[in-house]
């Protein structure tokens, strides 16, 4: 139980990060989507620039979210190999 609390806990920041970059640059990107359709507005090539910067930020999340992963799983990884060792002696 306690390990899975620690994995829980390693994985949450990275997971936050990630479902809430993807939320916001996914409506960014339909922000420009609609702006060059002339849905909102009528400024394409803003619109055009803005549904890029919408898709790399798409792009780059799960990079970014597998750099956060590592990240905390080095910062708990001393926690987590120790309590696996001594469920593994207790068996």
């Amino acid at each position: 139980m306690a390990l899975k609390k620690l994995d829980r806990k390693a994985k949450l920041p990275a997971e936050i990060f990630a479902y809430t970059n993807g939320v916001i640059m996914s409506l960014v990107l339909g922000v420009g989507m609609c702006l060059s359709m002339k849905v909102i507005g009528d400024a394409f090539v803003i619109g055009i620039v803005i549904g890029i910067i919408g898709i790399i930020g798409a792009s780059i999340n799960y990079p970014i979210y597998k750099k956060i992963l590592n990240r905390s799983k080095e910062k708990y990884s001393y926690d987590i190999i120790k309590l696996a060792n001594d469920i593994s002696k207790e068996n």
